[in-house]
Parts: structure tokens; sequence; C-alpha cells
């Protein structure tokens, strides 16, 4: 699904949008979603998932073509971890197959 799709589904579900609020609409949370990330903020959407910043250490690399070592600089890049709700949405298999959790008791 692409972005002009979301907003044409937008649009869609929701008669009284007309295309151009949808894609107001679509823009606003995507900005407001990179702005949260660009500051170093968590984003959880509930049944969807998270949004997070993991940061990824300096390290020594190979240039492939030449086998020179390479520094690679730290890098902060985003990151997203499914919720439990999307994860039984895409493969229903888990739902059967998730382990309780340790403390957790069931009578």
């Amino acid at each position: 699904m692409t972005r002009s799709d979301l907003v044409e589904n937008l649009a869609a579900r929701f008669e009284h949008l007309t295309q151009s609020d949808a894609e107001a609409a679509v823009r606003t949370l995507l900005d407001a979603m990179t702005d949260a990330l660009v500051r170093g903020h968590r984003i959880e959407v509930r049944g969807f998932g998270s949004f997070s910043v993991h940061r990824r250490a300096p390290r020594i690399g190979r240039n492939p073509r030449s086998g020179a070592e390479v520094q690679i600089p730290e890098r902060r890049v985003a990151h997203f971890r499914p919720g439990k709700a999307l994860r039984e949405g895409v493969d229903p298999t888990l739902a059967k197959s998730t382990p309780a959790r340790a403390g957790s008791t069931t009578d």
C-alpha cells in the first residue's frame, strides 16, 4: 500500500472527507510521527505496534570492491516493532502457539 492508496482508502471510508482533506490528514499524521522520532520520542499505537529510534554504534567495515577498512560512523535508525494484534493478524498460527507470560496464572 502506498501513501496515495492510504489517502484513497481514507477518503472512501469517510465520505464526508474530500480527497484533499484525507491527504492533509495523512500528511499531518506522518509529519507528527516523523517529528516525534526526530526528537527521540517513542510512538506507540495500541494493537498496531511501536516506533522508536535505535542507535547503531560506530564500527569498522570493509569496502567490498577493494577490501580496504572503512570507518562507519554512529547512526540513529527508525525501528518498528509490531504489536501482538498485528502479529497475530498477519500470522494466525501465532495466536495458538503464544506461550503464557511468566508469572501469570491460568485457572
